[in-house]
């Protein structure tokens, strides 16, 4: 009997089982990992909705088909603000979604005349606008409401034609452009009116 030759371990049947655990192991970790991909972007989505700008009543600040983050929380953690873009239920019909500009908070006196935006005597400035409103009138913000206008003033359905936006019916606040990526911006805006509080 020749003893000259180690026995050979049986390293199939040792390593197979730490294999296959490994295998398991690594599959569990990105099952997991999907799992809370998957939490994360329900929540985020929650809060930090997306919105498609479908018509031209925004004009030249927003588009058709530019794709927008809008913040559900920003009213309930801050205070609304003139000029803030904002997204809401069309109070007359509320399944339909408008995205305006916010001119008017509740208190204001709005005016508009000689194509200029008065708030509550001070005129705003407005660079953003696709050209001076060839409308006039004046109107008392409700405790409850907003008065809005669309930045291509003389193309836009609005708080000019239809009237007042209950604050129950406003979603959020619009916070950028991300699509199209040549688009990418924030909507953020000037102090557009002196005192006008």
């Amino acid at each position: 009997m020749n003893n000259n030759y180690p026995e050979q371990p049986a390293l199939d049947w040792v390593d197979q089982p730490e294999k296959k655990s490994k295998w398991r192991s690594f599959f569990l970790e990105i099952f997991q990992t999907l799992i809370l991909a998957l939490i994360f972007y329900f929540i985020i989505d929650s809060f930090f909705p997306r919105v498609r700008v479908e018509n031209i009543s925004m004009k030249p600040t927003l588009e058709p088909g530019e794709l927008l983050l809008v913040n559900k929380l920003a009213y309930k953690i801050g205070n609304p603000q003139h000029g803030d873009v904002i997204i809401f239920h069309y109070p007359a019909n509320p399944s339909e979604d408008y995205i305006k500009r916010l001119i008017g908070l509740p208190g204001d006196i709005v005016m508009i005349e000689e194509g200029l935006v008065f708030i509550n005597g001070q005129s705003m400035d407005e660079p953003y606008i696709s050209a001076p409103p060839s409308y006039r009138g004046t109107w008392e913000v409700p405790l409850d409401s907003f008065f809005v206008l669309g930045d291509n003033r003389n193309q836009s359905s609005d708080s000019h034609s239809w009237g007042f936006v209950p604050i129950d019916n406003v979603v959020g606040k619009a916070l950028i452009v991300y699509w199209p990526i040549d688009q990418i911006k924030t909507l953020t805006h000037p102090l557009i009116v002196n005192a006008a509080r």
